[in-house]
């Protein structure tokens, strides 16, 4: 009854006993002695210009946001347009659905584009 549960427990088994052996054999293998240079932060080799705590500004964020929206946009066209050649019955349905996608979108960036939204100052 357990019989096919094994071989996932044997895998389980083997990742525990990996993270712990390598865990145990970096400290063990490691130089002991810290000294400040190896406890300092190491920011690709130049010294650090600031605090990392700064506050960034709200329109980074929504720069971010935007990036993704209109990046979800690319990943949602590519497979309607695979499924519109395929779907020759369907292909008035789908032709309208993505002008109701495209539609909200083109709201969307226009609103955007008249709150100010992608003037980077």
């Amino acid at each position: 009854m357990l019989q096919p549960y094994i071989p996932v427990l044997l895998l389980l088994i083997f990742v525990i006993a990996n993270a712990i052996m390598m865990i145990a054999l970096s400290h063990w293998l490691s130089w002991g002695r810290q000294t400040p240079v190896k406890l300092a932060a190491y920011e690709s080799g130049m010294p650090v210009l600031g605090d990392a705590r700064d506050r960034f500004s709200v329109k980074f964020y929504l720069v971010a946001m935007l990036f993704i929206i209109f990046d979800i946009e690319t990943v949602f066209m590519i497979p309607w347009a695979v499924a519109f050649r395929q779907l020759t019955d369907m292909s008035g349905l789908l032709l309208v659905e993505m002008f109701l996608f495209v539609l909200v979108l083109t709201v969307g960036y226009i609103y955007i584009w008249k709150r100010g939204a992608l003037e980077w100052d």
